[in-house]
């Protein structure tokens, strides 16, 4: 298929938020280098992370079957369809659409021989490279340019962080609201010394995510101010910190935050320490310096922080050598070993030093 026949596009990608964030390299690349009109198929609760990408033209969701969109989406006619996700209901789509479709390699044999047998097959390729190749087929070359940053939507006013930039989605008055358990008088000159930095403790997965009393060590020991965030089921944990690190100038924002306001947070931040989760490729996105902790996860499935060509801002603190290590692709509710050491046994002195350095 030649270039000069694209007309219209349709990118599929239902979840989730990183990997959704990790496909816009590739729908920049289509709209610049194609001039093609660029639709996007993903799910209603991820439509916020590409609501505002300059790029596409138009965005379809999904509550849960494809059934709901097939009418629509048969009436736009596309030239070709990239299928960025690969499972029953992109397949689906492509059954009904019957149009040439274009998908990439999800290296799952080379995963599978990793997690159960520790054969390490994986290509030294990242994830968006293996992206961009679905669009090789157009001529299409990928720009060096990185991850498209999460831009905010509709203004609602003008709120100025320390580092001088400006919000057009919250207002002075609402983020004073939210900030409500920072020291009256101290809202913000602490923050303009030197910057803060930015916690992201979630993750999807708890075998991703650091115990509480490893987020407490870390809190205690970085000097600068900290802004935690997270979704709503981080909110407690966050609660908890801050009961216990009793510092002032540590503010719990996890489920306080929008998905646009939390990147926020992240896009003013002097540094961002963050698991293996959508938030570290938000980061990365800003091109922002990350401290990234991987549990039972690894870099080398080609999921680590994505930046423009010739940057590399990240440092991964990862527990190397253990037999168990990865013990899956995505993760577990808890260490299916009991012990956990791929997160108990992180330098946390290490992390500390990176984000005081």
């Amino acid at each position: 298929m030649t270039k000069n026949k694209i007309k219209k596009v349709l990118v599929i990608r239902f979840s989730s938020i990183g990997d959704i964030v990790l496909t816009t390299p590739v729908v920049r690349c289509l709209k610049k280098q194609l001039g093609a009109e660029v639709h996007y198929l993903t799910k209603n609760s991820f439509q916020k992370v590409i609501s505002t990408n300059p790029h596409l033209d138009k965005i379809f969701t999904i509550e849960k079957n494809v059934s709901e969109v097939l009418t629509q989406l048969k009436a736009e006619k596309y030239d070709g369809i990239i299928d960025l996700h690969k499972n029953l209901r992109s397949k689906q789509v492509r059954w009904a659409l019957r149009v040439p479709y274009f998908t990439f390699d999800k290296i799952n044999w080379q995963k599978w021989l990793m997690v159960n047998f520790k054969i390490n097959k994986l290509p030294n390729v990242h994830i968006v490279d293996r992206y961009m190749a679905a669009v090789k087929p157009f001529g299409i070359k990928y720009d060096g340019e990185g991850l498209e940053p999460l831009k905010p939507p509709t203004p609602k006013g003008e709120y100025r962080f320390p580092s001088g930039k400006f919000s057009e989605i919250i207002s002075e008055e609402e983020l004073e609201r939210k900030l409500q358990n920072f020291p009256d008088g101290k809202r913000y000159s602490p923050l303009g010394v030197g910057g803060f930095i930015c916690f992201a403790i979630g993750g999807a997965h708890a075998t991703k995510r650091l115990p509480i009393s490893k987020i407490i060590e870390i809190c205690k020991g970085v000097e600068l101010p900290i802004i935690l965030v997270g979704g709503p089921d981080d909110a407690t944990v966050g609660e908890k910190v801050v009961l216990e690190v009793k510092k002032e100038s540590l503010i719990n924002m996890c489920g306080k935050t929008s998905l646009e306001e939390s990147a926020l947070i992240i896009e003013n931040a002097k540094k961002v320490i963050t698991h293996d989760t959508g938030m570290m490729h938000i980061a990365a996105a800003f091109q922002k310096p990350i401290i990234s902790i991987w549990g039972n996860t690894i870099p080398e499935f080609g999921m680590h922080p994505f930046y423009k060509k010739g940057v590399n801002n990240n440092v991964s603190i990862e527990v190397q050598g253990l037999s168990c290590r990865p013990c899956s692709k995505i993760g577990y509710h808890q260490c299916p070993k009991g012990h956990f050491k791929c997160m108990q046994d992180i330098d946390i002195e290490k992390v500390i030093e990176l984000a005081n350095a």
